[in-house]
């Protein structure tokens, strides 16, 4: 491969301490599904994500991805494995950017959990900041922008019926129950050092609206999640980590995915919180991707700040609950330490937005 597309593809890192992989096990397992391998593939691990812990088993007949749970107490239904596997296998035949699967194991005798395998998708992934050696114009870089919210509109399209996706949905009342369990979450999460979002969650539940429609959805929508193309950056060719994805209301998705969005004019404390090159010259403001995805998928709205607002609180959620553990001790990545502080400007934030709507 050319040294210069070479240097901007995704790598893996060392393995943390405390996370270490028993690669013989994997290995057995795998030659068990029916794979020819070699006895020592090259282990690393992948720094991007705070959920669960993902590994790359490069061996010399094939490149590998494992996804496992992270030890300590885990909030229900979080962390499931055989879910992850089982969507992306019922995806792949009608949306074909999702990983290839080679299999789920729900012996934890193995490594010391459940685990997936998926084949690796080679290309860039766009974390916290682009690639140093990857250099993108203004123009590339609105591209590359549209192209990925082009890929979530096309997910919402996918249909559910025909795909056999419509067996994860639980029917109507999608955005009540989404607010009232993450509300819950929140609950069981919370330490003394936190907001109590009282006066959010009492707004969101007075301006909780109908479900706009049913629609697969992922949950977790983030250039950090998808894969371009190293020959041509611009091209989305692999989507990523679809925990979260189920099927429900494509508005509180977008709302969810938006959370995420730092753009060049926010104030410093959003900046800091920035996981994605959201904020590049030529990417889109968060009102512009609102925009596009309305005019797009023809979808009306009056009531956008409830999406906005829930998308933070539930932001507040995930970062408690991370944090959560941290602070119990059932992990000690450093990079979970000030997470509370993020939970309480969230707090402050979808405050913010409920008084410019008056």
């Amino acid at each position: 491969m050319n040294a210069a597309i070479d240097a901007v593809i995704d790598q893996g890192s060392n393995v943390r301490q405390g996370e270490e992989l028993n690669t013989g096990a994997v290995t057995g397992w795998l030659r068990a599904q029916g794979l020819t391998l070699g006895d020592n593939p090259e282990l690393t691990q992948y720094s991007g994500g705070v959920s669960n812990w993902t590994y790359r088993l490069k061996y010399p007949e094939v490149d590998l991805i494992l996804r496992r749970p992270p030890k300590g107490t885990k909030a229900k239904g979080a962390h499931d494995m055989g879910r992850e596997y089982r969507i992306q296998s019922l995806l792949k035949p009608v949306y074909p950017h999702v990983p290839d699967m080679v299999g789920h194991c729900a012996d934890e005798s193995f490594i010391g959990s459940e685990f997936y395998v998926m084949r690796r998708i080679e290309g860039i992934i766009p974390r916290k900041h682009m690639p140093h050696d990857l250099k993108l114009t203004t123009g590339q870089t609105r591209e590359l922008c549209t192209n990925v919210w082009n890929k979530l509109i096309e997910l919402h399209q996918v249909d559910l019926h025909s795909s056999g996706l419509d067996t994860l949905s639980k029917g109507s009342g999608y955005t009540r129950r989404q607010l009232d369990g993450w509300s819950q979450r929140y609950d069981k999460a919370r330490t003394w050092n936190v907001s109590s979002f009282n006066k959010v969650r009492r707004w969101l539940d007075l301006n909780c609206p109908d479900d706009m429609k049913l629609r697969m959805i992922h949950n977790d929508w983030r250039l950090d999640n998808v894969v371009l193309n190293p020959a041509n950056p611009v091209e989305v060719i692999g989507v990523l980590d679809w925990e979260l994805a189920t099927v429900g209301d494509p508005l509180m998705d977008l709302g969810s995915a938006l959370a995420y969005w730092v753009q060049a004019d926010d104030n410093f404390l959003m900046r800091v919180l920035q996981r994605q090159p959201s904020s590049l010259n030529g990417m889109m403001t968060r009102e512009e991707i609102v925009q596009h995805y309305l005019k797009s998928t023809g979808i009306e709205t009056g009531n956008w700040t409830f999406y906005e607002v829930f998308g933070l609180f539930r932001l507040a959620v995930i970062a408690q609950q991370i944090y959560y553990r941290y602070y119990h001790r059932q992990t000690r990545n450093p990079a979970f330490k000030n997470f509370w502080i993020m939970v309480n400007y969230f707090d402050w934030r979808c405050k913010a937005l409920i008084k410019k709507q008056g």
